[in-house]
């Protein structure tokens, strides 16, 4: 009887020895060889599943988006029914920011992709799609005629400090602590949350 193929188990199995190696070395590191490596298994099996670095790439920031969305999905859930729209954006954006180890190496690799992208528009559209759905969410949640505006600065914020974590310039802390301080501002005279 032949041998049952757990591809899932497979594919994960290679997409976290990817992260991995983006987040260690860096995405000019990533080839079939050294994912292979790091998966313990044969480079014929990663090209099973990505034919191409691009491949990779993708399927890698995609894990990373959708490690983040459920570190954020998480964390709202567990502030029950109704929370103030404050107190779900500190959440959200507190869940994406690196903050623990895996947080950091997906931090990494969306860094990483980001530098990618500045010098390869065509590899950003997946990127420039998510930014405009984040960018309308966190609109619908602020107070304002310049809710659009505001919400492009906070996710500049996000990012921004997430590069600080990334770098070691700001503590976890210090991180929440700019975060807190932006949101009193953003929603200074509506109602507390």
């Amino acid at each position: 009887m032949p041998k049952k193929v757990d591809h899932q188990e497979r594919r994960t199995r290679i997409t976290d020895a990817l992260i991995r190696v983006a987040a260690d070395q860096g995405l000019e590191s990533v080839s079939l060889r050294h994912v292979a490596a790091e998966a313990g298994v044969s480079a014929g099996m990663v090209q099973h599943y990505f034919r191409t670095k691009e491949e990779m790439m993708a399927f890698a920031l995609a894990a990373v988006r959708d490690r983040g969305q459920a570190r954020a999905t998480e964390a709202v859930a567990r502030l029950g029914p109704g929370p103030s729209p404050r107190l779900l954006l500190r959440t959200m954006v507190a869940a994406v920011l690196p903050l623990d180890a895996q947080s950091r190496d997906d931090g990494r690799v969306a860094l990483a992709f980001l530098a990618y992208t500045a010098v390869r528009p065509e590899a950003a559209t997946a990127l420039r799609e998510d930014t405009t759905g984040m960018v309308d969410f966190i609109a619908g949640l602020l107070p304002g005629p310049k809710a659009g505006e505001v919400a492009r600065g906070l996710l500049a914020l996000m990012e921004g400090l997430g590069v600080y974590l990334l770098g070691g310039q700001y503590t976890a802390e210090q991180a929440l602590g700019a975060l807190d301080t932006h949101l009193d501002t953003i929603f200074a005279g509506s109602t507390p949350g």
